[in-house]
């Protein structure tokens, strides 16, 4: 049985792809490079001047916020500092899609609660 950020995950994917693909491919690839240049010696942010580098800046900012909309409440808060939805993404799925170890864990824990269930089945309704 998938746990609830199985569904959610699968539920957040099917969203970007079927209403913006492009928001899906910033959240897997990461945001694309900030346009800098130097002044005087000093590296310097340059906003976005061609379309499509305010396009990608604008699919940046909108998956990020589509990601943050869909947490619950709660947890809001919790990942609201993560500044690319790259990161946030991944901060998310270590938070609750946990690693191998416990799913592993996770795995035996159902196992046992199935063997106690299916065993005291048995043991009469009288």
């Amino acid at each position: 049985k998938p746990n609830e950020f199985d569904l959610w995950k699968m539920r957040i994917k099917q969203y970007f792809l079927m209403t913006n693909y492009s928001l899906w491919e910033v959240i897997l690839n990461g945001d694309s490079p900030v346009p800098t240049r130097i002044v005087k010696g000093v590296l310097q942010l340059v906003a976005p001047t061609t379309a499509e580098q305010r396009l990608a800046h604008n699919n940046e900012l909108k998956a990020r916020g589509t990601l943050l909309m869909a947490l619950p409440d709660k947890h809001q808060l919790k990942f609201n500092s993560y500044k690319d939805d790259k990161t946030l993404m991944d901060a998310i799925e270590k938070r609750f899609g946990g690693n191998t170890k416990t799913k592993k864990v996770q795995k035996t824990l159902l196992k046992q609660q199935f063997k106690n269930f299916t065993g005291s089945s048995f043991e009469g309704l009288d």
